[in-house]
C-alpha cells in the first residue's frame, strides 16, 4: 500500500511523496495517521534546509488509530488512538510501544499532542520545585504556555512570564500566571532589578534565544536555578561572569536529560485539562497546505501559536 508523507527539500521548501507501506509484521501493528503537530524543530528545518546541523525527521508529534494488527499480537483493539509518529496517513509500529490515549476521551485528535506536552513533564521535573517556589517563565511560546498551565495549578507562590508579545502575555495571566512583564517595554531595563528582588528561586528560559538565556541570567537569585528549555541552535555565549558570581545551578531539560517515562505523565495532564491546547493550537490543516503552514509558523503572522496538520480520518 502507498501512502502520502512528506520530506523536506532546499530551505524554504517541502514536496509531497508516496511511501510504500507493508502490511504489518510479527508484532507490528498498522497506524492510520490523524494529525501531526509543527513543532519549532520543524520549522528550523523548513528554514534552514534538510543539510543543516539537526535537521529534524519528517514529524515527530503524531497520533494515530490503530487500523491493522500484525501476526501474534494481542490485547490491541482496532480503532485505538495512540502517540504516533510523522505526517505519513499510514506506518507500523511495534506494538509493544503503544502509548494510548483514553478510550473516553472527546478532545478531538488536534488537541492530543502529546509528544511536546511529555516535554513540557520533563522541564518541570528538572526545576524541582519546592512549597511556595518563586518561578520566572521567559518565553510565552507554545512550550513556554503549556509550562506555565502547569505551574499555574501548582503550589509555586509566584509563576512569572516574560515575553515581547501583548497577546501571549494575556495567555499567560488566563493559564494562571500571577505577574507578567514584556521585555520589549520602554521601561524593561527598570523592571530587571524589581524582578530580581523578588528572589526568583528558577528561571525557565523557553525562548531557545541568547536574550532568553541573558534574561534569566539577570534575573535569578544568587543560588538559584536555570533551567535551560529552549534548544538555542549553533554557537551561544553564555554569560560565565554572572554565572559564577550567582552561583547558579544551571540544568539542560532537553528530553534526552528526562527523569522518567514523561509521556504517560503527559496523557494524564491532557487528560485531566491541565494542559489544554484549545487555545494554543491556532492554526489546522490538511497535508497538502502543510508549506503553508509552515510559512505561517516561520514568520509568526495570523496569531500562530501552534500548527497542527490534520491527516485522513481525523475526527
Amino acid at each position: 500500500m502507498k501512502a502520502r508523507s512528506i520530506r523536506y527539500a532546499k530551505p524554504g521548501q517541502i514536496e509531497l511523496i508516496d511511501v510504500e507501506v507493508p502490511e504489518p509484521g510479527p508484532g507490528e501493528v498498522q497506524v492510520q495517521g490523524l494529525v501531526c503537530g509543527i513543532c519549532s524543530w520543524d520549522l528550523y528545518t523548513f528554514k534552514a534546509g534538510p543539510d543543516a546541523p539537526s535537521a529534524a525527521p519528517a514529524g515527530h508529534e503524531g497520533l494515530g488509530r490503530v487500523v491493522k494488527v500484525g501476526p501474534g499480537v494481542s490485547n490491541v483493539k482496532e480503532g485505538a488512538r495512540v502517540l504516533g509518529r510523522g505526517f505519513s496517513e499510514f506506518y507500523n509500529m511495534p506494538a509493544d510501544k503503544l502509548q494510548y490515549v483514553p478510550a473516553d476521551s472527546k478532545l478531538p485528535d488536534e488537541h492530543w499532542i502529546i509528544e511536546p506536552a511529555a516535554c513540557v513533564v520533563n522541564g518541570i521535573d528538572h526545576c524541582q520545585l519546592r512549597a511556595a517556589d518563586r518561578v520566572v517563565v521567559v518565553g510565552c511560546g507554545f512550550m513556554g504556555l503549556m509550562i506555565i498551565q502547569v505551574l499555574g495549578r501548582s503550589f509555586a507562590d509566584q509563576v512569572i512570564a516574560i515575553d515581547v508579545d501583548p497577546a501571549r502575555l494575556a495567555l499567560a495571566r488566563k493559564f494562571g500566571a500571577t505577574m507578567t512583564f514584556n521585555s520589549a517595554a520602554p521601561d524593561w531595563s527598570d523592571r530587571v532589578p524589581e524582578i530580581k528582588a523578588m528572589q526568583i528561586d528558577t528561571t525557565v528560559d523557553s525562548t531557545g534565544a541568547q536574550i532568553g538565556l541573558n534574561i534569566a541570567s539577570q534575573i535569578t537569585r544568587r543560588g538559584g536555578r536555570i533551567n535551560l528549555f529552549g534548544w538555542n541552535h549553533g554557537a551561544t555565549t553564555f554569560p560565565g561572569d554572572a554565572w559564577h558570581l550567582g552561583g547558579f545551578t544551571v540544568v539542560n531539560s532537553a528530553p534526552a536529560s528526562g527523569l522518567r517515562d514523561s509521556i504517560p505523565v503527559a496523557i494524564r495532564l491532557i487528560n485531566r485539562g491541565i494542559i489544554d491546547l484549545s487555545s494554543l493550537v491556532t492554526h489546522v490543516a490538511p497535508l497538502d497546505q502543510y508549506q503553508e503552514l509552515l510559512v505561517k509558523g516561520v514568520g509568526k503572522t495570523d496569531g500562530y501559536i501552534k500548527g497542527v496538520v490534520r491527516l485522513a480520518g481525523a475526527r
